[in-house]
């Protein structure tokens, strides 16, 4: 199948054989908007090849997420019934349905589906430890985040909420024109192209009772991240930690002397005999997942992990139902 005609033609080659694309000028109110023509970085470039097929992915997923999926329901202010539950202590009589509480020797409260849009917040990590592979035979780690990023965006579209799209700086005006998953692709590749001065977003540029999903190979300060979840809970902000881990930093399958390379400027480092490491480094992997986990399920938010190996379907359907759960 060809990748959106919007994107291909974004994304086009000059006679030098340079990609080139829209750019995206900084603003002082810390937003994206678009601006003039600028080269992108060899990362950016990648990344742009990439995502008309990651588009096609991502529907696809999205679909299939649909096909599958009862609607979601929620309780909030709307014509249509959804249940009754008991009342509560302290509940206004206005609220009772008196009818229904007639039948039975418990006061009823009708509820009704909830039908204003929830605003959902999409912040991708496009660091450089993103772009990595352990094989040449699965996904990165940054495309692997993208796509589940663009399905759920198409998923949670498809259910009438408003999607919206972060930097490290604060929300991103859209590019006009093609589909969602379109604007938000070009949006994305611009964010790669362009070095992001945090490594996590900042919670004061999030509206109040919003939806977070951040997805992440979550390689930063724990610290930084204990901050971020912090202030999400306090102003209100439900996240959804995403972790992207590709399964060679989960399992350590090297043998013998291997040199590690970091991505993002670190110095290399050489060890000897490097599988009996494995038991250690496992653990300590699993310690550092677990302890995010509680961290985040503590301050009221969520954690899945997803191994970039692994196909994507599993993984949506348990964020979709996270996300579309009653809080």
């Amino acid at each position: 199948m060809r990748g959106p005609s919007f994107l291909t033609a974004a994304f086009r080659r000059n006679k030098a054989g340079t990609t080139q694309a829209p750019h995206f000028a900084m603003q002082a109110d810390a937003s994206v908007a678009i601006g003039q023509p600028a080269a992108l970085t060899q990362q950016a470039q990648a990344l742009a090849a990439r995502m008309p097929d990651l588009i096609v992915q991502a529907n696809r997923t999205a679909a299939t997420l649909a096909a599958g999926q009862h609607p979601q329901q929620r309780a909030g202010w709307g014509d249509t019934f959804w249940q009754y539950r008991p009342a509560q202590p302290g509940e206004p009589a206005a609220h009772i349905d008196w009818r229904q509480s007639a039948r039975s020797t418990h006061a009823y409260v009708r509820e009704t589906e909830a039908e204003s849009a929830q605003t959902i917040l999409l912040w991708c990590d496009l660091s450089g430890s993103m772009n990595w592979q352990s094989r040449t035979n699965i996904l990165t780690k940054l495309e692997s985040a993208i796509l589940l990023t663009l399905a759920m965006a198409a998923a949670l579209a498809r259910g009438g909420e408003r999607i919206r799209l972060l930097s490290s700086s604060g929300m991103v005006h859209l590019p006009s024109g093609g589909s969602l998953l379109e604007r938000l692709a070009l949006a994305l590749v611009f964010q790669a192209s362009t070095p992001q001065k945090n490594a996590l977003p900042a919670a004061a540029a999030l509206p109040r009772h919003a939806h977070l999903l951040l997805a992440s190979d979550l390689l930063c300060e724990t610290d930084a991240l204990r901050g971020l979840l912090h202030q999400c809970a306090a102003r209100g902000v439900r996240t959804h930690v995403l972790h992207i881990a590709d399964p060679a930093e989960l399992s350590l399958p090297y043998e013998g002397r291997v040199e590690f390379t970091g991505l993002e400027g670190e110095p290399p480092i050489e060890l000897p005999h490097v599988q009996t490491l494995r038991a250690d480094y496992t653990h300590l992997a699993s310690a550092r997942s677990g302890q995010i986990e509680q961290m985040a399920v503590s301050l009221g938010h969520d954690y899945l992990c997803h191994v970039t190996d692994t196909p994507a379907t599993p993984t949506l359907l348990a964020l979709h139902n996270l996300m579309g759960r009653r809080v």
